[in-house]
């Protein structure tokens, strides 16, 4: 695990723990007892610590999270690099993540080839660094830039961490070279100049920034036990001597990682790490090239996904069917890349080229020498249809046909082709040049190749690909109805739409369901409604109304003056009133827990039933879909992970509760989550059949 050459007076030290180098107790152990070699070793005079691949070191081992350490911590190799009478220099020739980082902070000196990234991103997994990364950074770069580079977790740039001092250089040659060099210089001056012992970054300047940060932070997010934990630690720094603000790291460290936020924020990390694997989709599957794309309408969806493929440096023709539709669609996406580089996200150049990459064209004919063509045409399925049978006399043979549809059967669509093997779904999520998460949309007769190739190509784009199997509504937005119809009963029972989006916003949500009907407009849900059957009565009798939501100033709230947020109006409840009497439903009054029960048992019984019918590979794919798709609280770990620290058989005692009292046999326990809650078992446990 490492590999030692001595030479010219420096001992190499190369770290080789495939893929990413991650610091488990193998390899600290491998670490530690080749740093006492090297010390003891009288032909050496300093130490360079290098990595094989493209990462120097990815972080610790998180799957040992929770259990007994295995000796030698990671402080204790910091602690043996710290008490190291010879110069120890990092030579950091990929990603230092995590106790990657706090692993080249303990050296002496740290360069770095220019693709390098350094980054504490432990504040995502719901933790803090915890082998002395809040005070060895504070003490290079300053408590104000370290509290605000930890509190995102991003990682910065090689050019970046030269700039803040993070690491001394950035080499564009040979690494290892540059380091053996750096070594023998601190061995020639006699100098061991450790991070610990460093207080000029220190000032009272940067003191009163980290305070002033820590305090906005705490503002932001006060239920956030880690940026709590966070602020005490680089505190800690500034009041006590480095050792004891070790001590306090640690214990503040070692309390966050038994506390049920960071586990839930651990299990999605390693869910949306797992959703990248395809079941029964081998790893040397052939992939199709992609070239050039070409996307059917230039609408808000369409826009957005060719944004994704100009972002991505993949040249994108956007084709409409009038000149019209064309030039206001193409406008839209110029205006937001414009409105992207006056904040200063991009550059004016970046912007520029990705406008470049993005073409326009008028007719169906101009997609025939496209690799790959996404249909973002209305959600129609006659529309849509219509699109297929005319493309697959159009494109090229081999050439892939998505559609992004958030419902339709794909199979149908399919179907109209002469080519269903090179037809999938990619429903991008709305904004698509935002949102992370595309469900691939495997079709019965999907090839392999195909499927392989559109999982890469989301990859390509920055996006999340998730793989699911064809139903209606898919994962995502299948589980969505079952809380959408769980919302109207509870209006019809007695909840006010203001109680319900505030049980759901303190649940963890950003906006209630309510609130958000009428941000996307209720005549979208009624159109939806009207096409594929169902009522909802107080949303229908809303729409019927005009009430639209935010655009029409009026909807579950009222929007005066073009407001974004709404308020009560007695009219709604008034109207609530009369449907429910209309129903002969009693209503009652309900707290929150009750409302956010009502909510998302239902959602959870639907997900045991997408799992059991193959939809969804892995109740992990569920959650990360969750989160990533429609801003589930990561902190609660997806719905389904959820529900297991709920305990199954309290919500399967639930739901059958409620479907004696409200009548819906459809809310009976799934058989999956009905056999789970009698063996005691939990979602995380689960695996499909073979």
């Amino acid at each position: 695990m490492v590999r030692q050459e001595v030479a010219g007076g420096v001992a190499v030290l190369t770290l080789a723990n495939p893929p990413v180098n991650a610091l488990g107790a193998a390899l600290r152990a491998a670490l530690d007892g080749a740093l006492a070699q090297a010390i003891a070793d009288a032909s050496v005079r300093a130490i360079v610590l290098a990595a094989d691949g493209k990462v120097f070191v990815g972080g610790a081992d998180i799957t040992e999270f929770g259990k007994p350490q295995q000796p030698p911590s990671l402080p204790d190799v910091l602690d043996r690099l710290d008490a190291s009478p010879k110069p120890v220099v990092a030579a950091i020739g990929g990603a230092a993540l995590g106790g990657g980082l706090e692993l080249a902070m303990a050296c002496h000196g740290r360069v770095a080839a220019p693709s390098a990234k350094l980054g504490l991103p432990e504040i995502k997994l719901g933790i803090i660094p915890g082998a002395g990364g809040t005070q060895r950074l504070p003490r290079l770069i300053g408590p104000d830039a370290a509290f605000a580079m930890m509190l995102t977790g991003e990682p910065v740039s090689a050019e970046r961490a030269a700039a803040l001092g993070i690491v001394d250089a950035v080499v564009l040659g040979d690494l290892v070279a540059a380091a053996r060099t750096r070594a023998l210089e601190l061995a020639d001056s006699g100098a061991l100049p450790r991070v610990r012992d460093r207080s000029d970054a220190l000032t009272p300047e940067a003191r009163e920034t980290f305070e002033a940060g820590a305090a906005e932070a705490v503002k932001r997010d006060p239920d956030a036990t880690n940026v709590h934990a966070l602020i005490r630690a680089v505190r800690a720094g500034l009041e006590q001597d480095f050792d004891a603000a070790v001590a306090t790291e640690r214990a503040e460290f070692r309390t966050l990682v038994e506390d049920p936020r960071s586990k839930a924020l651990r299990h999605a990390f390693f869910a949306e790490r797992e959703a990248a694997r395809v079941p029964g989709l081998p790893k040397d599957t052939p992939r199709r090239p992609i070239q050039a794309a070409a996307v059917i309408g230039a609408g808000t969806m369409g826009g957005g996904i060719a944004m994704c493929f100009a972002n991505a440096g993949i040249p994108v023709t956007v084709i409409e069917t009038e000149e019209g539709a064309l030039t206001r669609g193409l406008d839209r996406v110029k205006g937001l890349y414009a409105g992207s580089a006056k904040r200063g996200s991009i550059t004016e150049a970046e912007r520029d080229a990705r406008i470049g990459r993005i073409t326009g064209a008028i007719g169906l004919e101009n997609a025939s020498h496209f690799e790959i063509v996404i249909e973002a045409a209305f959600e129609d399925m006659g529309v849509k249809r219509a699109i297929f049978s005319k493309l697959d006399t159009i494109a090229k043979p081999g050439a892939i046909l998505a559609t992004n549809t958030s419902y339709l059967d794909v199979n149908a669509i399919a179907a109209v082709t002469s080519r269903p093997q090179d037809v999938l779904g990619l429903h991008f999520f709305s904004p698509a040049n935002v949102m992370r998460l595309v469900e691939v949309v495997r079709a019965d007769k999907t090839a392999p190749d195909v499927l392989a190739t559109a999982v890469d190509l989301g990859k390509r784009l920055n996006k999340l690909p998730v793989t699911v199997g064809v139903c209606f509504g898919f994962v995502g937005n299948r589980m969505l109805e079952r809380r959408s119809r769980a919302g109207e009963r509870l209006l019809l029972e007695g909840a006010l739409p203001h109680a319900v989006d505030a049980a759901v916003t303190g649940f963890g949500f950003r906006m209630g369901p309510f609130a958000m009907s009428d941000l996307a407009g209720l005549d979208i849900g009624w159109r939806s409604r009207k096409d594929f059957g169902g009522r909802a009565p107080v949303a229908d009798s809303l729409a019927e109304q005009g009430r639209f939501g935010q655009k029409t100033g009026r909807g579950f709230y009222l929007y005066p003056d073009g407001a974004r947020t709404g308020t009560r109006d007695p009219e709604v409840d008034a109207l609530i009133t009369r449907v429910a009497d209309e129903h002969g439903i009693a209503r009652r009054s309900f707290t929150p827990d009750e409302i956010v029960a009502r909510l998302m048992y239902p959602m959870v019984n639907e997900g045991a039933r997408i799992l059991e019918e193959g939809i969804a590979a892995r109740p992990g794919d569920i959650d990360t879909i969750w989160i990533n798709g429609y801003n589930w609280p990561a902190w609660r770990g997806g719905p389904m992970h959820w529900a297991d620290t709920v305990g199954l058989r309290t919500v399967a005692e639930a739901l059958s509760r409620f479907a004696v009292e409200t009548g819906d046999d459809s809310q009976e326990p799934a058989p999956l989550l009905k056999r789970l809650a009698a063996e005691g078992g939990r979602f995380v446990d689960w695996k499909a059949p073979a």
